[in-house]
């Protein structure tokens, strides 16, 4: 029992020990596992799991983490997932809720037209804008490994593009670490997180990149301050396959309230922390104003209900996609009966109210709950985690069809028992 995150790891061991169906003996300390035929359940980080223990002992050893599920939490494998998916089952509801998105591979700024070759909806957009300057249609850049918003940039053109490769790329007599000839750090490289002094990052590094259409009508609400936000929801999948969505959300807020890209004023940059709903980003005095439960949204120019219309558009979304990367891309995602893993699954909410999957993480950082909403939460999470998919794999039978709070949304048989 050693999760990466301090902030997690005391809510896991709380769970385990206050579990009602079964009881649990926690070791914290690093150790071997010297009783093989002994029951267990890995917490740990994902490079520290003993996969090969738990394959060996698929009857008795669980852990947290799927072995491959680089078709969920990898941006560009995601795209391919529901564009596979959707060639397949053109009346799924992925068509409705996700945005088709261009992927590519780039190292040096100087071949991006060669990387978007066949790229012919960015190019055929990117013409539409030059004809219509007022009624642009806006991309997101995103960098395909990064997480945490890392590396999000907004263009209209492929010029603006093209822009902000050539200020990641490394000046001409530099290395690829971003030193200057002396071996100094060169202060023009570009650091990807604005502002973070830790990270310096070039294309080059980055490598897979994804451009989607950039939903400019966001839903506002006036209560905080039409700032845009983004709902980030946990995902439970356990074994080969259920797949659950934990009930409490949350919403994460911009630090500034939202502008449109195209009413900014001309020759400004574009301002990120209007649009960027990721609090890694903001400072510790909007952070406190940035994060909420989603059911606790107080919106009274909203009409009733529409939170738990949004709710069900998650879960219809989130059992959807988790069918079509188990379905159709099995070599990127290997269910098996003896693993669970929680997924962070960020939605955005346009101003019709229709919801867009953004993308998916493994090992989420809760850290962005904050300490107000920590066992509310994370806590109630991990609860429905040891009730829903560890206690039942170890003999349990309550609640492993679901909670209230933990609600099923896909049941896909697989055949792995």
């Amino acid at each position: 029992m050693e999760y990466p995150e301090p902030y997690v790891q005391p809510l896991i061991v709380n769970a385990l020990t206050q579990a009602r169906a079964i009881h649990f003996d926690v070791v914290e300390k690093d150790v071997a596992l010297h009783h093989p035929d002994r029951p267990c359940v890995q917490f740990k980080a994902y490079e520290a799991l003993d996969f090969e223990h738990a394959m060996q002992y698929s009857r008795t050893s669980q852990i947290c983490a799927y072995v491959i599920r680089k078709a969920l939490i990898r941006k560009h494998y995601l795209s391919n997932t529901i564009a596979a998916w959707l060639t397949k089952h053109p009346e799924s509801n992925l068509k409705d809720h996700f945005k088709a998105s261009v992927h590519f591979e780039l190292d040096y700024a100087e071949f991006l037209d060669d990387a978007l070759v066949d790229a012919w909806d960015l190019h055929e957009s990117m013409t539409r804008n030059q004809e219509d300057i007022e009624a642009k249609e806006w991309w997101i850049l995103k960098p395909g490994m990064s997480d945490g918003g890392n590396g999000i940039r907004l263009f209209s053109s492929i010029d603006e593009l093209q822009a902000i490769f050539e200020d990641w790329d490394l000046p001409s007599d530099g290395d690829e670490d971003g030193n200057s000839a002396d071996g100094t750090e060169d202060p023009s490289a570009e650091l990807i997180r604005g502002g973070d002094t830790h990270d310096t990052v070039m294309t080059s590094q980055l490598r897979h990149f994804i451009v989607q259409p950039y939903i400019d009508s966001p839903l506002l609400l006036p209560y905080y301050d039409h700032r845009k936000f983004h709902i980030r929801s946990y995902v439970l999948a356990v074994g080969a396959l259920k797949v659950f969505v934990y009930k409490e959300m949350l919403a994460l807020f911009a630090a500034k309230p939202y502008e449109a890209p195209h009413q900014r004023a001309k020759g400004t940059e574009i301002d990120l922390s209007q649009h960027l709903t990721n609090t890694c980003f903001q400072e510790d005095a909007t952070k406190d104003s940035s994060v909420h439960r989603f059911w606790s949204l107080g919106e009274p120019t909203q009409s009733e209900g529409w939170r738990e219309n949004v709710f069900s558009q998650i879960c219809k979304v989130t059992g959807e996609v988790f069918e079509a990367a188990a379905r159709e891309q099995m070599v990127h995602f290997q269910a098996i009966p003896n693993a669970f893993e929680v997924f962070g699954v960020d939605f955005l909410v346009d101003a019709e109210k229709n919801v867009w999957l953004l993308e998916m993480n493994a090992y989420p950082d809760f850290k962005q709950t904050g300490v107000g909403l920590q066992d509310k939460v994370v806590g109630g999470l991990f609860e429905g985690v040891i009730d829903t998919a560890v206690a039942p794999f170890f003999g349990a039978t309550d609640h492993v069809m679901g909670s209230e709070q933990m609600v099923l949304v896909k049941d896909v048989d697989l055949g792995r028992r």
